[in-house]
């Protein structure tokens, strides 16, 4: 049987949790890491490798998150009519946009002028999740068509440029545009093919009701998974389709690898979505049974990720100010005004990160647990489900 609890199935949650608490770790990194600057830490000539690996861990967190929202939209359909599901699609997608371009550019940057605005994951959510609310009165073999002709084709894409198109760039491509001569947005998440991902995720909640069983969805999604990654280590060493960034040989085997796995996240390649939502796809195959403590501990956080996201921000921003200030590099370097802030030689090194990064997490669990509990309790609340 799936576990469930209150009528929610814990290994989504535990899902969730994780790649949000992973997804901290890139957050603490931001803020803390001694560099010049947002660097491409996946970039092989630049970089060592359990940098690189602290960063491409944490490819994982979009997509799945992306992929976890439409199979939760889908179960929440599964209590509601198709119409007061596409309403709440629509009202909680403007909520997550706006925001996305106010309380989470702020805090990116705290910089009260708004000189730059990121449309970055929550805002994709956002419109993902208003795009969901059309598609779901389509028949399922056209859902999931339309899913995997975004994920798959979408890289033809590439090759496509107009330049100050600020729609384009909405659509597919990672960009800036000055809209005054103090503002600029940079779209960071293209919606092209994160609709296709939600999309996907809300097509694979048929999986959890009949004629399925845990057995039969363990076998089923365990293939897909397997496929999904030899598909992607095929196709990545043809350097034919499918990433912009192709591989190519260094002067050492380490090098070469992290070029192989040196996947485009914006927007996010066919090869990136394989490889991340393939392993999404094995953990969710294998984990339903799972229970203990630690199961527990982190399904706290996957039932309230939206608000841990929100205060895990300010929490590391916050932090990282009051510490820049003890050490004498003075609070303002935390004020920013560039997309790739240089934070004059302040942070640590990748150990004390990870030391930074355990701590916050265990901070913020008892609010988490405060919250959840309340949120619960309190399902006559309608705005609770906003958050």
């Amino acid at each position: 049987m799936t576990a469930i609890s209150k009528s929610r199935i814990e290994s989504i949650d535990l899902l969730k949790g994780l790649v949000i608490v992973i997804m901290a770790l890139d957050h603490t990194r931001d803020f803390y890491f001694q560099s010049p600057g947002l660097i491409d830490v996946t970039a092989p000539a630049a970089n060592n490798l359990p940098l690189y690996l602290t960063r491409w861990i944490t490819h994982f967190c979009a997509p799945t998150f992306s992929f976890l929202a439409g199979l939760s939209a889908f179960m929440v359909g599964k209590r509601k009519p198709k119409n007061e599901l596409a309403s709440f699609l629509i009202k909680r997608g403007l909520w997550l946009v706006f925001l996305d371009i106010t309380v989470i550019a702020f805090v990116w940057y705290f910089d009260i002028h708004f000189g730059n605005v990121d449309f970055d994951v929550i805002g994709s959510l956002g419109v993902s999740m208003i795009a969901l609310a059309g598609l779901i009165y389509l028949p399922n073999k056209i859902i999931l068509l339309f899913s995997l002709l975004l994920i798959f084709g979408h890289n033809l894409l590439d090759s496509i440029h107009f330049e100050g198109n600020i729609w384009w760039g909405i659509l597919h491509e990672f960009s800036s545009f000055k809209i005054s001569n103090l503002h600029t947005i940079n779209i960071v998440y293209p919606l092209i093919p994160w609709i296709g991902v939600m999309s996907l995720g809300y097509y694979f909640g048929n999986f959890y009701g009949q004629p399925f069983n845990a057995n039969s969805r363990k076998k089923l999604f365990n293939n897909i998974g397997v496929v999904a990654i030899i598909f992607f280590m095929i196709l990545r060493w043809t350097n034919v389709y499918g990433d912009l960034n192709h591989w190519k040989n260094y002067e050492t085997s380490t090098q070469t690898i992290m070029s192989f796995f040196n996947v485009n996240k914006y927007p996010p390649s066919l090869l990136y979505l394989c490889a991340t939502l393939g392993v999404a796809l094995l953990f969710l195959a294998n984990s339903e049974k799972w229970k203990g403590k630690i199961v527990d501990y982190f399904t706290v956080f996957g039932r309230v990720p939206f608000f841990f996201y929100i205060i895990h921000l300010y929490f590391i921003h916050i932090s990282a100010a009051i510490v820049a200030e003890l050490t004498g590099y003075g609070w303002e370097i935390m004020v920013q005004s560039n997309f790739d802030p240089d934070l004059k030689n302040f942070g640590f090194t990748l150990p004390i990160v990870y030391l930074i990064w355990i701590g916050i997490i265990l901070m913020l669990y008892p609010i988490c647990k405060k919250f959840d509990s309340y949120k619960q309790n309190h399902k006559e609340i309608w705005w609770l489900s906003y958050l």
